[in-house]
Parts: structure tokens; sequence; C-alpha cells
């Protein structure tokens, strides 16, 4: 890699889809922020994997719920490192409801969080590296867009939003030459699909996708790292389902 080392920025990175971006952003010559919320452990062991790999990392504990909380977070980024060069809007939440029992205290704090965190988290991130003059990339995690969830109503929402907001985050930020993709995965081995499900049905779920096993996270983070790099300098906009083959179906 030539020219400055960039910085990345990932929400949500203690664990999950958000920690294996965190680590092959960091194999791939990133300086890392790791946002975490409520595993300081968990946080502190990927921050930690970080530097091993070479590379500085600072923890930013956060709810991106917060549009305050995503300001701050991308200045005490620029701060740490002088420059943002990619987000990864990783944070979210799924809790799990029925829809005619969902409250509407439930609805507001998943939109919250999913929706309006990653909208302004990405606006915080362009407004820097616009001020910088700087290309970057936002990278948006999608999922429940197409298909839905019976249980996630508020959540495939959020997800369907993410897919609209990228496109128009695109249109918009093309101008600064910061690139905004979005990835859609499907059933991967996260602590989210094992909240509400066994170890047997996630197996007979895995069995029903064509390449006959679910997702990991590092799946997920091989494309990640390609969307942030300049290896991609002519995709914007663009929604990308990893699942397996799922769709096909």
């Amino acid at each position: 890699m030539t020219g400055p080392v960039r910085t990345a920025l990932v929400t949500g990175a203690q664990q999950g889809i958000g920690r294996a971006a965190a680590l092959a952003l960091a194999a791939d010559g990133c300086d890392v922020v790791v946002n975490w919320l409520d595993d300081e452990d968990a946080a502190h062991s990927v921050a930690d994997e970080v530097i091993a790999l070479g590379r500085r990392s600072v923890l930013l504990r956060g709810d991106v719920s917060s549009v305050d909380f995503c300001r701050r977070l991308v200045a005490e980024t620029v701060r740490s490192f002088g420059r943002i060069d990619v987000l990864v809007n990783n944070a979210g939440i799924f809790p799990r409801v029925p829809f005619l029992d969902m409250a509407e205290a439930e609805w507001d704090r998943v939109i919250s969080v999913n929706l309006k965190g990653s909208v302004f988290c990405a606006q915080a991130a362009a407004q820097a590296m616009a001020e910088a003059q700087t290309p970057g990339a936002i990278i948006n995690l999608s999922s429940a867009a197409l298909r839905g969830m019976p249980l996630g109503v508020h959540y495939a929402a959020t997800k369907a939003g993410i897919v609209g907001a990228t496109r128009s985050m695109a249109l918009a930020l093309a101008r600064h030459g910061i690139r905004v993709n979005a990835i859609a995965p499907g059933l991967t081995d996260t602590a989210q699909p094992r909240h509400g499900h066994s170890e047997e049905e996630l197996t007979d779920m895995a069995k029903s996708i064509p390449l006959g096993r679910i997702g990991h996270p590092t799946d997920i983070a091989n494309l990640i790292v390609f969307l942030a790099s300049d290896r991609a300098e002519w995709i914007t906009g663009q929604t990308y389902h990893i699942n397996g083959g799922a769709y096909l179906r």
C-alpha cells in the first residue's frame, strides 16, 4: 500500500461481522477505530488483535442512536488519527417481536439504532471526508430487506431503508469522491441468529442454502475490504447480497 495509512471506523465492532471487518481492514493496512457498546472485554480483544496485526487502534464506546454521539465518534476518529477514509455502519439490534404485539417504543428503538444511526454516522463521516477533500468509502450493512422477517417488521423496515439511503447517499456524495455501498448478509454465524434459533434449527436452515452452509463473518468482511479499497473505485450505490445462493431458490 502506498500513500498515507488509511483509517477505518467500524461501528458495533465488538463481535460478529463488526469484529471480522475490523480485523480484515487492519490486515489490509488500516488503522481501526473500534466502536462498542456493552462488552468491554470483547472490544479490548478486538483492539489488541488489530495492534497485533501492526496497526493502531482506538476504542470508542457509545450508542449510535444518538446523533450527537455519531458526530463525536467521527470527530474523535479524526482527532486520533488525523483522517477518516472508511466507515463501516455495522451497529444494529434485532429484538424479535410478533408484529401484532409490537409496541411503538420497540419500533422507535430499532429505527433509531439501525437506520438513524447509520445515516447520521454516514453524514458525519462524509462531512469530514469532504472537508479534508479525501475520497472515501462508506459501507452500510443491510439484510432482510427483500424477504422480510415475521418477527422483525421493524428490523426489516430499517434494512430496506438502508438500501434506499445507500443509493441516495451515493448520488449525493459522488461529486466528493465518496462511494457508498451496502452489503446484505444472509444467514451468518453470529450472535444474532443464535439468539433466536437452536443449533438444530440452524443446521436445518443451512441445509436449504445452495452452498450448503451458513456464512462466516469473514465472508462478509472480505467484501467489506474490497469495497473499501481502490480496487472498487468505480463502484457506488450498490447492494451486494452474500447468502450462499439462498435467493436462488
